[in-house]
């Protein structure tokens, strides 16, 4: 009997460690999503659903811009892909966005020959912070949009150049200060509202690898005879570390209207390799200063949200800069979607209030 009290005691004990141990945790869980997700209501109404389900049309820009200067003489060469609608579908839970999205002519089984396009993306959205990760691969149906500093016969602009291939493949993360009255996700992924007009400073860190593949010799004869040595290349490498600090507004112009735009400038430091080889080859300690560029994002938005329903369109445009002495790229490539979604499942704490 004896026995039996000292074990019923030993148990009630480690029951009551678990408790606190388990009240402990749960505290650290509400505390730190209280970091990520607090807001002040008069300006921002919280979401009230755990899942969102959105189908969006997007169509896709992007421009590469070669260029190269020699004894004062510039040559620049743009290549851009010839613009192909895309339709996607994106699944999200509370703070986490996936999705995948495919061109009409891949849909239907009547994709371009060559290489085809590929995109990944994967979205979180609080209040405080956001991450954004992405993988994005071209295809081969760029063509020539613009040229400068060649003498030739005919216009070669609008030709089709299938000696041009990217690949990007990125992390885009940000802190906004103002998180309690001003919503980022409610511009860009609807699963909060924006009450009213409020702005805030930005700050973000993104790292990119860029693998960039040219082949002059698919260019028109008569170019080819006057292209600079430094345009020459096969491949170009560079990874990009950037530092950010930008400032965004959103307006509420009428009631579940609400219309954002930020940017963000960012000053970035650039590695590169050229054909396989490092791009600086000289010993000077002082080189690493010509590694750095400027790159810049700039985000637009406008949405109709109810908290239950939701439609709007938004455009993400991202711009880097490389540049030498002797030869610089800028390239740009961004995204302009138009959407429409609805949120399901409410949370617990909203499930006997009426809508």
């Amino acid at each position: 009997m004896k026995l039996l009290r000292n074990i019923f005691i030993l148990l009630l004990l480690s029951a009551q460690s678990l408790y606190g141990q388990n009240e402990k945790q749960q505290t650290f869980m509400q505390r730190l999503g209280k970091i990520f997700s607090e807001t002040d209501t008069t300006y921002i109404a919280p979401n009230k659903y755990n899942l969102a389900f959105m189908i969006e049309q997007s169509f896709w820009h992007e421009r590469y811009k070669l260029g190269t200067r020699i004894d004062g003489q510039r040559q620049n060469i743009t290549f851009a892909p010839t613009p192909t609608p895309k339709i996607g579908a994106y699944f999200g839970w509370r703070w986490i966005f996936l999705g995948i999205s495919f061109s009409y002519p891949e849909l239907i089984g009547k994709g371009h020959s060559g290489e085809s396009k590929k995109e990944y993306v994967f979205n979180l959205y609080s209040s405080r912070v956001g991450v954004d990760l992405y993988y994005r691969k071209t295809g081969s149906d760029f063509h020539i949009a613009s040229y400068s500093g060649f003498n030739l016969p005919e216009d070669y602009e609008g030709r089709k150049f299938e000696g041009f291939q990217s690949k990007i493949i990125g992390l885009n993360a940000y802190w906004i200060f103002n998180n309690k009255k001003f919503s980022y996700p409610a511009a860009y992924s609807q699963s909060t509202n924006q009450r009213r007009s409020c702005g805030s400073f930005m700050a973000g860190f993104s790292y990119s690898h860029h693998s960039i593949s040219f082949d002059h010799t698919k260019l028109p004869a008569d170019m080819i005879e006057q292209i600079r040595s430094t345009l020459k290349f096969n491949k170009l490498e560079y990874r990009d570390f950037n530092l950010s600090f930008g400032y965004g507004y959103n307006w509420v112009f009428a009631k579940n209207c609400l219309l954002n735009v930020s940017l963000m400038p960012a000053i970035a430091y650039k590695k590169a390799k050229l054909n396989g080889q490092p791009a600086d080859m000289e010993n000077n300690w002082m080189e690493w200063i010509n590694d750095i560029n400027f790159d810049l994002v700039t985000r637009a938005g406008i949405t109709w949200n109810n908290s239950k329903y939701y439609v709007g369109a938004s455009l993400v445009l991202n711009t880097y800069d490389y540049r030498k002495s002797d030869f610089s790229m800028t390239n740009s490539f961004g995204s302009l979607r138009i959407y429409v979604g609805f949120n399901f499942w409410k949370k617990k704490e909203y499930r006997e209030q009426k809508q």
